[in-house]
């Protein structure tokens, strides 16, 4: 059945009108057990889910939802390999797993404008892209590197990482997400985000106003980061977990619950900050010796804020993810030879974003 089909085949009393809910499953029936899995360790980067269970908003839907944290490993693996039903990841993991045959899906874009910067010390003058040039720059292993390798080649800038390139423009160390490792005496640059590494490094000693950040979403280079994915097989499903519902069906009720979280974690930070500390433990302060865990999460969560309430989440359209933008992803991805072959043509699927909203996409799927 196709995709359009298959929503009409829905029916208007199954599919949710907008700001209604899809088919509540009754007590008697239970809960429905999904696990989703996270892309790192518990933080306000995640506050939308710890906000929707905390607040009932998937049991409301008939969902008994486990969040696992997933540290330095890939969400992808977790999900593929069916320990996980759903997770979150950056489209660049997705993008280049679906292109290695891997059958992930991607059923929501959360973050809509990239948190990736390059932070300096101002002290070191570079104002500019070119500015790069003779200077060593921390990047993270594995495709967490991409967008600074995206924003080196738009600007015509090498780096150490070329093949043959013997006298490179920018030297390249690779740093294991914590800026003291290398910041400043390795690497006068250093790939950070916004929202966690940033405040890592003011709390380091190096106050904001002395600081020249490189957000590289203005620069042109907005490889999205926090979606919800799942795979193919579990949105094939007829009858996920005997509930008697699709795969489809779960991810729109998960995927409803958690923009509700996430609607409600932006409104309420200084509530939603207070349920993230209940849940992040150790991992709450961030580094630095000015570290404290209210601190970072509340600088966290305002910065969070700022991604999830961007493009299409300022027109109501939280969660969806812009064929165009996708369609921009995968050009930045194939300038980089990251891609080996395409990303398979069902790596997003729209329908469970319908399904949640009652709304429809404005282009031809």
């Amino acid at each position: 059945m196709q995709r359009r089909d298959f929503l009409k085949a829905l029916g208007a009393g199954t599919l949710a009108a907008a700001g209604s809910s899809l088919p509540r499953i009754g007590h008697a029936a239970g809960m429905v057990p999904v696990r989703l899995q996270l892309k790192w360790f518990p933080q306000a980067q995640f506050a939308g889910y710890f906000v929707a269970k905390g607040k009932g908003f998937y049991a409301a839907e008939g969902l008994d939802v486990t969040l696992l944290p997933i540290g330095e490993q890939s969400p992808i693996q977790t999900v593929v390999a069916g320990a996980a039903d759903f997770g979150t990841t950056w489209i660049t993991d997705l993008l280049t797993a679906s292109s290695r045959g891997l059958p992930v899906v991607e059923i929501a874009q959360i973050f809509q404008k990239s948190g990736f910067t390059l932070t300096t010390l101002k002290k070191y003058g570079i104002e500019k892209p070119a500015d790069f040039k003779g200077h060593t720059v921390g990047i993270w292993p594995g495709g967490n590197a991409y967008p600074a390798l995206a924003f080196f080649k738009k600007y015509g800038l090498t780096t150490s990482l070329e093949p043959g390139v013997g006298n490179p423009d920018v030297k390249l160390v690779t740093y294991g997400f914590d800026p003291k490792l290398v910041f400043p005496d390795k690497a006068q640059v250093v790939s950070a985000m916004i929202y966690n590494e940033v405040d890592q490094i003011i709390n380091m000693g190096y106050p904001l106003d002395t600081l020249k950040i490189f957000d590289l979403a203005d620069y042109g280079i907005n490889l999205l980061e926090d979606n919800m994915f799942t795979t193919q097989n579990v949105l094939n499903e007829g009858n996920f977990k005997g509930s008697g519902m699709s795969g489809k069906e779960v991810g729109a009720r998960l995927l409803r619950a958690s923009l509700k979280g996430w609607d409600w974690a932006v409104k309420h930070q200084a509530e939603a900050v207070s349920m993230v500390l209940s849940q992040c433990g150790p991992y709450c302060k961030g580094a630095g010796k000015a570290a404290s865990g209210l601190k970072h999460q509340t600088w966290m969560m305002a910065h969070i804020a700022q991604l999830y309430e961007a493009g299409p989440t300022l027109k109501g359209d939280a969660g969806l993810l812009e064929k165009s933008e996708l369609d921009n992803n995968i050009a930045l991805l194939n300038s980089l030879k990251v891609l080996k072959t395409q990303p398979a043509k069902n790596v997003a699927e729209w329908s469970v974003w319908e399904m949640a909203t009652g709304k429809r996409v404005p282009w031809k799927v």
